[in-house]
């Protein structure tokens, strides 16, 4: 069991606790944290965090981080921060609420962190580094991303809140923890959530066609929930490092592979179509997981095909079909 100076469980406050990354985070502190599952339910869904409904040590708390948060008579030890949409259809639908949440919102946190002395945790992103002109990426390159397209509102947006995250660290010397996602996949993602992953299973399980943008040669690396899950806690809870951490598959795969995969493990006789490649969409996206290695000893261990099994039999039984 993990306790705190005061004795009894940690606390860890999960700040979109109820998406899909959220959902498996809080699943994985129950075992050994007092958890308090915070979402304003935008884009997450109770149904996520359900089954934990009869847990003494979760409590769910519906509240948008653009607004203050005291949590008046708690203890807090940790605090996450996973809270902002994360794919494309979701953070451009209100580009000014996605900016808020990663600007305001993780002020908002920050100072709860301050006011209870407790380790922050900030979920980043592989968008920092926009179109990369350096492949694979290395947390030291600074990015090439464009300010004022249309995935600015969360690109600069999440670097924004990594200004704000490290500039708490040397002004208020708050412990931080800072991982950037690359794309992750598993059960519990939304049917309509427009990421690769789910556009596929979701179309060759109603046997349409699958839409690949541009000619589908654009890579990308695929890293199960569970692997991710297991980097973000080792980050938080490991005391020597605080500089940004990347997070995901160093195997890179362009979508067309994997599109015939998804059609392959689906049985489907869906077809392949093509389509503009949205503005600003990167061309190649692929960690360098050093630093995970040595100072988490950290790797993703499910290969791609096990982890899109898992997850179509996910969007099968679930019928997010």
């Amino acid at each position: 069991m993990t306790e705190s100076a005061a004795g009894g469980l940690k606390t860890a406050v999960v700040c979109g606790g109820a998406g899909f990354l959220g959902s498996h985070l809080c699943d994985r502190l129950v075992a050994d944290h007092r958890v308090i599952c915070i979402d304003n339910f935008h884009t997450g869904r109770r149904r996520n965090v359900a089954h934990l409904s009869s847990r003494e040590c979760l409590v769910l708390l519906e509240h948008d981080i653009v607004e203050p948060l005291s949590l008046a008579g708690e203890n807090i030890d940790r605090i996450y921060n996973l809270a902002s949409p994360a794919s494309p259809v979701h953070y451009q639908s209100d580009p000014l609420r996605t900016v808020k949440t990663n600007v305001l919102g993780v002020l908002n946190l920050l100072e709860l962190a301050r006011h209870h002395n407790a380790r922050f945790f900030q979920a980043s992103t592989s968008e920092v580094y926009g179109d990369p002109l350096e492949h694979p990426q290395r947390e030291s390159y600074w990015g090439n991303v464009n300010p004022v397209g249309v995935r600015s509102c969360y690109d600069e947006g999440k670097r924004c809140a990594e200004t704000i995250v490290y500039d708490y660290r040397r002004q208020h010397d708050l412990e931080v923890r800072t991982v950037r996602i690359f794309n992750t996949y598993g059960p519990r993602m939304l049917a309509d959530d427009g990421r690769v992953v789910s556009n596929f299973i979701v179309q060759a399980l109603a046997g349409r066609d699958l839409t690949v943008y541009g000619q589908g040669t654009q890579t990308r690396s695929f890293c199960y929930v569970s692997d991710l899950i297991e980097g973000m806690v080792r980050c938080m809870e490991q005391e020597e490092f605080s500089e940004p951490i990347n997070l995901g598959n160093p195997i890179e795969f362009t979508v067309s592979d994997l599109a015939r995969q998804v059609i392959r493990l689906t049985g489907s006789a869906s077809k392949l179509t093509y389509g503009a490649l949205p503005e600003d969409d990167p061309k190649r996206r692929l960690p360098d997981i050093t630093l995970a290695q040595r100072h988490l000893n950290w790797e993703p261990a499910v290969p791609l095909e096990d982890g899109l099994c898992r997850t179509v039999a996910w969007f099968r039984e679930a019928g997010q079909a």
